[in-house]
């Protein structure tokens, strides 16, 4: 864990139920996105990111396009996404649109990037689901050769076999100082060693139960970036919740909206249905960070302690939850947790 911890947001644009109670159009809930990150920014929450889908209930396909309106109306928060589906994307592609993006912001981009646990831009975009986990393994692999050529300015010559190849060619833009890439994992103790091979940080979704089972993919992926005698690199988590004045209160805005997206997410996933029993079990001792801003920092330290971590990114939106609850969770992120998350580890910090 580094010195410095960074505390960020992720949203995938869900898409909300407006003050009628029926679900607000696609590009209202884009421009809600925007409006949100603009407010992180101003409460000075560290990182924005963006998560890319292809479907109804999530609003954002193309997270470069709308990370560049938010770099427009900010000034200091870093700009990513949540995850980047590389999978079926074009490695090119997404390297030149974040080189953009780095530019366009002063040097504030990152990508997160993932397989992705929603499969339809495999489809979408031409792709077989039976080359999921060679899809990734190789573009990741060429995305790292763009990286490497990018920092050394060199032209780029790849070969692989799902891919065409590139022969002796130079990608545009190129960046200025580098571009920030974490590698996103579910919980594959492949993923993580793949991540050290590659030397990416690593983003460890954690969606549901005791985050502390996580510690041993935060010890394999450090033995395995030992192994190869590459330098420590970041570890980060993301996590959902939500925060409002009162334990009470957080809990009693995120349930409806909450169980409304798991279910359908389940249905689909042939998930038993999300009880509320279940639902305050992760709120009391698993990965749902709901509660006062006092609770949500206290959970948010304890993780970072056990886990290490040198950033953490609450996943605030969750499915219709209002637009105007998830302002003011944000702002209470902001101007309270965040501080408080700090004096926490301070506190606890041994004595130098």
């Amino acid at each position: 864990m580094t010195s410095i911890l960074e505390l960020g947001l992720d949203t995938f644009g869900d898409v909300t139920r407006g003050a009628d109670g029926n679900y607000v159009s696609q590009a209202t809930a884009i421009r809600q996105v925007i409006d949100e990150a603009v407010l992180a920014d101003e409460v000075g929450v560290d990182f924005i990111g963006v998560g890319e889908h292809h479907r109804e209930d999530f609003a954002i396909s193309a997270p470069e396009v709308v990370l560049a309106a938010i770099a427009g109306r900010t000034k200091r928060i870093r700009l990513g996404s949540a995850v980047t589906v590389l999978s079926s994307d074009d490695p090119v592609r997404v390297f030149q649109r974040f080189s953009t993006l780095d530019a366009a912001s002063n040097g504030r981009a990152e990508v997160i990037l993932g397989r992705g646990s929603f499969t339809e831009s495999f489809p979408l975009f031409g792709y077989p689901l039976s080359q999921y986990e060679p899809l990734f393994e190789e573009k990741l692999d060429l995305f790292a050769t763009l990286l490497e050529h990018d920092r050394s300015g060199e032209p780029v010559s790849w070969k692989g076999s799902l891919r065409p190849s590139i022969d002796n060619k130079r990608i545009f833009p190129t960046t200025e100082n580098g571009l920030k890439v974490w590698i996103g994992v579910g919980g594959s103790p492949e993923s993580v060693v793949r991540a050290a091979r590659y030397r990416f940080p690593l983003m460890l979704a954690i969606i549901g139960g005791d985050p502390r089972r996580f510690r041993s993919y935060v010890t394999l992926y450090k033995q395995a970036l030992a192994q190869m005698s590459s330098p420590v690199l970041p570890v980060g988590v993301h996590s959902p919740g939500h925060i409002a004045d009162t334990d009470e209160q957080a809990r009693e805005e995120m349930w409806p909206a909450f169980k409304e997206m798991f279910g359908r997410i389940g249905a689909e996933r042939g998930w038993a249905p999300m009880t509320r029993e279940h639902f305050d079990q992760e709120v009391a001792h698993g990965s749902l960070y709901v509660g006062a801003p006092e609770t949500v920092a206290r959970k948010i330290a304890a993780t970072v302690r056990v886990l290490e971590a040198d950033r953490f990114d609450l996943k605030y939106s969750a499915g219709p939850l209002a637009h105007e609850k998830m302002m003011h969770s944000i702002e209470l992120y902001g101007r309270v947790v965040i501080p408080r998350v700090r004096e926490l580890l301070r506190e606890s910090a041994p004595a130098a």
